[in-house]
């Protein structure tokens, strides 16, 4: 009789263990799924604003029409990506945003009048905004699907992702520019020398 009571406690752990496992699998694969809507939200809100900042900027950049047609083209492909909620997509589509937004932040930066301009300040302080919770995202899809990840290849949570049929996440493939190494030169490494 103790040897059936001894079993029974076993099965009974082993069932325990096994379903908080998968509970704890499915819980972080929803999260994952939550960081990339978080994602599109964020970059949809960028998107939605990009029509007021262009407005308010506008008049000071009439000479720059390459600028504005990049944004469009960026603002379009951030609209597209949020429709599939495809995490990489949504990522490059962030990407492509920030890269069209920066001639507008440098003019912005430069232009003394137009940094008055009290919308114009509002909206670049929101897209500054959205910009750091877009990167807290995509900080978040990284850590929850490493978590994940690593649950699906250590012993033994293995055994149970497996049975269940759990597939690895992607995780996140940053854009680079020209497909070049990121080198640092021993000139930028040095102590800047101040002279007064």
């Amino acid at each position: 009789m103790p040897i059936l009571i001894i079993l029974v406690i076993v099965f009974g752990g082993i069932i325990f263990y096994t379903w908080s496992l998968y509970n704890e699998l499915v819980t972080i694969k929803t999260r994952i799924k939550a960081s990339i809507q978080e994602i599109g939200n964020q970059l949809k809100r960028q998107a939605d604003l990009i029509p007021n900042l262009v407005s308010s900027v506008k008049g000071y950049m009439k000479h720059e029409k390459a600028i504005f047609d990049e944004l469009t083209k960026a603002r379009k492909m951030a609209m597209e990506a949020i429709g599939n909620e495809d995490a990489q997509k949504l990522i490059d589509a962030s990407h492509e945003l920030q890269s069209a937004l920066a001639p507008i932040r440098a003019v912005f930066e430069s232009t003394p009048e137009l940094r008055a301009v009290e919308p114009t300040t509002k909206l670049m302080d929101e897209l500054r905004d959205m910009a750091d919770k877009v990167m807290y995202a995509r900080r978040t899809l990284i850590d929850l699907s490493a978590d994940y990840n690593i649950k699906l290849v250590t012993f033994p949570s293995n055994l149970v992702a497996q049975f269940f049929r759990f597939k690895p996440e992607a995780g996140l493939k940053m854009p680079e520019e020209n497909d070049e190494v990121l080198e640092i030169e021993k000139e930028e490494i040095k102590t800047p020398k101040v002279e007064i």
